[in-house]
């Protein structure tokens, strides 16, 4: 990694002045968008990994193409700055004893990056594999007559072998270790018996980003530790009568599990880049047109990346995903500041950490440098370097977010010679979905999915400039025409503002779009409702934060996925719910 960093250094240092790379002119030229990408998808960037070297000096780039154009720049000096957790690593105060035995934290014993980082001193109950469900194949109740209360509980990670899926609902270790502390335990101890895995070692720390805090400590254990702790029965032995029986067994546990939790979490700094052409209208300046892409990328890829090679290590260089959409609104952005902006104001926003979530673009709408609700529209733009002369086809979704804009874009494509395919849902896996969750109208332009996509061939002499260049003037036309109409584009709800989900574990839906991107480690909070869906039919608010459903806690995304594989259709359940500084109970029928 030093070696990178120097070469990226020697890179920066000796390239001519950002000047003389890029001539601004009033016009998109080919010449300037290949020049753009060739940058930005260059070796030296090292795939443009949100918190990197390489992505922070395309930000530098970008900001410096802001600057040329004459455009004003947002937030701090064109840049928004946010934290993002990348990973998770055990504190070297963790220690743990049992029965009166020191542990060694990695070799015998390994927090979850889920656990809570109370210290714990308590007995050890045994609960099976923890289950507690009833479903149409039958039922397993590990805690039946079991009293867990402020106890530490024994759990087999995995399940009996069961190739149907019975009990895929109930396996993952944030579920069990939700039941558990369901049933009043305070603390979760995990064990891998030999059927489910060989090797005899934790769990290794991963963190997932939606992940909270259960505010119990929650550990992984060897079975050279558990051994410690079972009276007469070893794990291997209880594996095999649970996976023979499929009912719960019972056994006695001896000694005192002692044990403190630290986790240090390590993050690094994402950057959103901002600026402004302020709308020539005194009428109309205070309204906003928005123009964004992102510009991070996959880094060296790798597993874990997103990566469609994650067995390769090497830079992907995300020309087209996304260097082509941030040289599409650095060109579109130039040419409106060149030639005095128009009626309505133009946001230029480059956003950091789209491939990790929409963090970048949710970050910008939860502190945004303007009044979001004056915005006229959004266009997105992400990967529309591969135009295909042969379909002459350009994909805009969004089009049926706001009333007009289908007669709008067909006014344009004709004038421009293209075939539009459009798709009027708001919601899609981009940027553009942090906007209509506040109901601001969008547009997503695409040119198509390829081969190429999130591998290392994804390079700058692959993309069709020409083509882009003619996605760059449509998109220009379309916001000329946006921002030149004197009554606002009215928002309209065109399909639902979240993922739907598509897993057969979850049987309702509220019909909420949940924070995904939260860490904070208390609650869930909902950035939009469905309007008709049972959330807002029980009274459910956008900014509610979720803080228990029937009785149970909720903290994250996962805690609320796994409540809600719990339920069934027509149950009525309550929620509880944050509302500002009021506590708020809803009754839901699913």
């Amino acid at each position: 990694m030093k070696g990178t960093i120097i070469s990226l250094f020697v890179f920066l240092c000796f390239l001519p002045p950002l000047s003389a790379q890029q001539q601004v002119s009033e016009e998109i030229t080919i010449e300037e968008l290949r020049g753009h990408v060739t940058f930005l998808a260059s070796e030296e960037l090292q795939g443009r990994r949100a918190g990197t070297e390489g992505a922070h000096a395309a930000a530098d780039y970008i900001r410096e193409q802001f600057r040329l154009a004459g455009v004003r720049l947002l937030a701090e000096e064109g840049f928004q700055d946010f934290r993002i957790v990348t990973g998770v690593r055990a504190g070297d105060d963790c220690m743990m004893t049992v029965a009166g035995e020191p542990a060694e934290v990695r070799e015998d014993f390994l927090p979850l990056a889920f656990s809570g980082q109370l210290p714990l001193d308590a007995p050890v109950r045994f609960a099976g594999f923890g289950f507690d469900f009833e479903s149409p194949a039958g039922e397993w109740r590990d805690y039946d007559g079991l009293d867990v209360a402020g106890s530490w509980v024994l759990v087999l990670r995995g399940s009996p072998d069961d190739d149907s899926g019975e009990y895929e609902a109930y396996t993952s270790l944030l579920k069990k270790a939700m039941v558990a502390r369901d049933h009043g335990a305070a603390g979760v101890l995990f064990v891998a018996g030999p059927a489910f895995e060989s090797d005899d070692r934790p769990v290794p720390l991963q963190h997932q980003r939606q992940e909270s805090s259960m505010n119990i400590p929650v550990l992984s254990i060897t079975r050279r530790l558990a051994e410690y702790l079972l009276s007469d029965r070893n794990v291997e032995e209880l594996e095999q009568e649970l996976i023979a029986s499929r009912q719960p067994v019972r056994t006695e546990c001896d000694g005192h599990v002692k044990a403190r939790v630290s986790l240090i979490e390590e993050s690094v700094t994402g950057r959103n880049v901002l600026g402004i052409i302020e709308g020539n209208d005194p009428r109309l300046q205070d309204e906003y047109v928005i123009l964004g892409a992102h510009y991070d990328h996959l880094g060296l890829g790798g597993p874990r990346s997103g990566s469609r090679r994650p067995d390769t290590v090497a830079v992907h260089y995300g020309a087209d995903d996304n260097a082509s959409g941030v040289a599409s609104v650095i060109e579109i952005g130039e040419r409106i500041a060149l030639q005095g902006g128009m009626q309505r104001s133009v946001i230029l926003a480059a956003f950091d950490a789209e491939e990790m979530g929409l963090l970048g673009s949710k970050h910008l709408t939860a502190n945004p440098p303007v009044d979001l609700a004056r915005t006229a529209l959004m266009c997105n733009f992400d990967m529309v370097g591969r135009f295909r002369e042969n379909t002459n086809t350009l994909s805009v979704g969004g089009t049926g977010t706001a009333d007009g804009l289908i007669e709008l874009l067909q006014e344009a494509g004709d004038e421009a010679g293209l075939e539009l395919a459009m798709s009027p849902e708001g919601y899609g896996p981009s940027d553009h979905a942090a906007f209509y969750a506040e109901d601001i109208p969008v547009l997503f332009f695409f040119t198509g999915v390829h081969d190429d996509y999130h591998t290392p061939f994804d390079t700058a002499d692959r993309l069709n400039y020409a083509g882009q260049k003619r996605v760059s003037d449509f998109v220009y036309d379309v916001v000329a025409a946006v921002t030149r109409r004197d009554e606002a584009l009215r928002f309209t709800e065109s399909g639902p503002k979240s993922r739907p989900a598509t897993s057969q574990r979850f049987k309702v839906t509220l019909g909420i779009m949940p924070d995904v991107s939260s860490s904070s480690g208390t609650g869930l909070r909902v950035d939009a409702v469905v309007d008709g869906r049972p959330a807002s039919l029980g009274g459910m608010q956008k900014g509610d934060v979720i803080i228990s459903m029937d009785g149970k806690p909720v903290n994250g995304v996962y805690e609320y996925m796994n409540r809600l594989s719990d339920f069934e259709p027509g149950q009525r359940i309550s929620i509880e719910v944050q509302r500002d500084e009021e506590t708020v109970i809803l009754i839901v029928d699913l």
